[in-house]
């Protein structure tokens, strides 16, 4: 393995500190601190910290800046990562090349980097990366786990960066091996989420090539796989796509072209979002995205376990404790992009250990996760059919009876602009070159019957993606970022690109009338949803306009306001014990009881990460993920309130290597 380490530095001791512990069984620890990508094992993103109120967060300033412009052989953009903040540092990954970083989580002060350097022979499957995985002994031996771009399991000190020596072969575990089938291509398998440790087990997921990047029915599956996080030995592997003698194998029919048992060729199946966790049950949770051949599958007929499911594991033996597939013969790219939500109910006066799940298909399920029950009844409903020559269609899909859908679902003329009635008449004419229908609708090949396409809704792009939801785990409030953006979906001959008869022929973004998109906004919004009751709370539009929206001259010609229509912006919602903090354009500070607007901070550009809260040296800092502008990086942005006895400005702070130092200008207001 090629590695190269920069910047161990010495680090001083800090003090720890203490809170009252919140009430319910998930959120941040009662330090304060940030431990896991979802800010616990449960993935809340929920923190029960309270300096930061209603009353004064419109005093918060910038303390100080972390720029990730160094990191790697090109700046980055849009940076998908949330930072870990344990014992006064912050862990993170920065840079297309995906260097660790931890720095002092009071100054921003560079402490040290490590790189593992293994694209040139492995190649990357995706530049974006979620961060790191914190782990403790209680006795001082506490490390950082990452994977390489290069699909790598490295484990690292958090003291002082350096690789942990007896931690698999050479400080480091081959992804690449026990995967059954070779990696026919570099850069075909790889790990955008960090992995997630549940009783010493290292769980590592696997994200892939895509079907519309890799037009073949074949790849490597994205099995799950355990491993001891002192050594790095593998404990256990569990099999996305069944193999033989296994349960759900029999899900997977013969290839009708071949004669073939589709199991033992289909790829993807891998988990890309992040993972979720139950150290108390000793549970792992594993949101497992679509096979191989997006949006064809007539090359494997049947439902396909476990694409598209919920699969509960005990983290110990990798044993399936439960699952439930949310969606049957998968061919609208409508992974599983999240991590699954764990919290406490109250449901008709029974307490419930729970499970949420936000889809990309704009729905949430809601399990009790001890045994895979639904808490609100899910229905197997008629399916809509399609004629694609080969192509098998399941006869039902899952549809929740609670919650209702947080985004739009399926096409028809209701959905279609309708602003004036030249819009409305333009938008009918367009919309008559294309198949509308009810979600699930299956994609077409094009050109068939005179029409273009399905206008698919959500998109495949969701709904909700790898934001996910965030949930105040105290009221069981439950509050998702989502857009309203179609896609394309047709199918063109593989011809000599594929072996198989069809392949994607579609696109984001859908179809546009007099310049604005065909299906009515808002374009981005967030919705509130009480999981005690499955009842929408609320919905407010999120995120801003595009300006050829806004300025769109059909609209200012009948005097139509856009501006508060949302937009396709959007990032991880935090939720505190008195607050919801958003980061589209800018991050907004939200009233989580009723949607309403508290105020806006400027930093720049659009937040692309995760944002996230703790607590150091008694102060409540905010972290907002910025992406980049142009050649410049993106950068983490840290907030506060002043300190007694400054006035707004605030003393700036250390950035580092890596990093902006200086006095940090007061955030502009909106």
């Amino acid at each position: 393995m090629s590695r190269t380490r920069a910047g161990a530095l010495a680090v001083a001791a800090l003090a720890f500190w203490s809170l009252a512990p919140a009430r319910a069984q998930q959120g941040t620890p009662a330090t304060g601190e940030w431990r896991v990508n979802g800010g616990d094992s449960g993935s809340t993103r929920y923190s029960p910290l309270d300096q930061i109120n209603a009353a004064n967060v419109k005093n918060l300033e910038v303390v100080w800046r972390w720029k990730a412009q160094n990191m790697g052989p090109r700046p980055q953009a849009a940076w998908e990562v949330t930072p870990l903040m344990v014992g006064g540092k912050l862990f993170f990954t920065a840079g297309t090349g995906r260097t660790v970083v931890a720095a002092d989580a009071a100054s921003g002060e560079t402490l040290w980097t490590y790189r593992g350097d293994d694209t040139a022979d492995r190649g990357a499957v995706r530049a974006n990366n979620r961060g790191v995985t914190y782990w403790s002994d209680g006795r001082g031996d506490d490390r950082v786990l990452f994977v390489t771009p290069g699909y790598q399991l490295v484990a690292l000190s958090a003291r002082t960066g350096l690789p942990i020596p007896d931690f698999g072969a050479d400080s480091h575990v081959d992804l690449w091996k026990g995967l059954d089938r070779p990696v026919v291509e570099k850069g075909t398998i790889g790990a955008t989420s960090p992995p997630i440790v549940i009783r010493d087990v290292v769980v590592v997921g696997a994200a892939l090539k895509v079907g519309v990047a890799l037009p073949h029915k074949q790849n490597v599956p994205g099995y799950i796989r355990g491993y001891d996080v002192r050594t790095g030995k593998l404990l256990w592997t569990f099999h996305t796509v069944p193999q033989a003698g296994e349960p759900g194998v029999e899900t997977w029919l013969k290839d009708p072209q071949t004669g073939q048992d589709s199991w033992k060729f289909t790829g993807n199946t891998g988990a890309w979002g992040p993972l979720t966790g139950d150290e108390e049950l000793g549970y792992v949770y594993i949101p497992v995205e679509a096979p191989s051949g997006d949006t064809f599958g007539g090359q494997r007929p049947g439902a396909n376990l476990y694409s598209d499911s919920i699969v509960c594991l005990d983290a110990k033996t990798g044993k399936r404790v439960w699952h439930y597939q949310l969606i049957h013969h998968e061919m609208w790219d409508y992974d599983i992009p999240a991590a699954p939500i764990l919290l406490d109910l109250t449901v008709n006066g029974k307490k419930i250990k729970a499970l949420a799940q936000v889809n990309k298909s704009a729905f949430t399920f809601v399990f009790d996760r001890t045994n895979g029950q639904p808490v609100f009844p899910i229905q197997e409903r008629p399916a809509p059919q399609g004629n694609v020559p080969g192509e098998w269609y399941s006869p039902t899909q899952p549809y929740p009876t609670k919650p209702a859908a947080f985004d739009r679902q399926g096409v028809t003329e209701a959905d279609l602009a309708d602003y004036t009635p030249e819009i409305k008449a333009a938008a009918l004419k367009v919309a008559s070159q294309y198949v509308l229908g009810p979600i699930y609708t299956p994609p077409i090949v094009k050109d068939t019957g005179g029409k273009l396409g399905t206008i698919q809704l959500p998109g495949a792009g969701g709904g909700a993606n790898w934001m996910g939801g965030s949930v105040d785990a105290e009221t069981g409030m439950l509050y998702i970022p989502s857009t309203t953006s179609p896609y394309l979906s047709a199918l063109q001959p593989g011809g000599d690109r594929s072996e198989m008869p069809y392949i994607a022929a579609g696109g984001l973004g859908g179809p546009t009338v007099m310049g604005l998109p065909l299906i009515k906004g808002p374009y981005g919004r967030i919705t509130a949803i009480n999981l005690n009751t499955g009842e929408t709370s609320w919905m407010i539009p999120n995120g801003k306009p595009a300006d050829n929206l806004v300025n769109n001259p059909a609209l200012k010609a009948a005097n139509i306001d856009a501006s508060n229509w949302g937009g396709g912006q959007r990032s991880p919602i935090l939720v505190t014990k008195t607050l919801l903090f958003e980061g589209s354009n800018n991050l907004r500070v939200i009233d989580k009881a009723t949607g309403q607007l508290i105020h806006a901070i400027d930093l720049g550009s659009n937040l692309s990460g995760g944002t996230m809260t703790y607590l150091v040296n008694g102060r409540q800092l905010i972290l907002a993920v910025v992406a980049g502008q142009q050649a410049e990086g993106a950068e983490l942005v840290a907030l506060a309130l002043p300190l007694p006895g400054e006035g707004r400005g605030g003393r700036g702070g250390r950035g580092g290597r890596g990093g902006r130092g200086g006095n940090a200008p007061p955030p502009p207001e909106n």
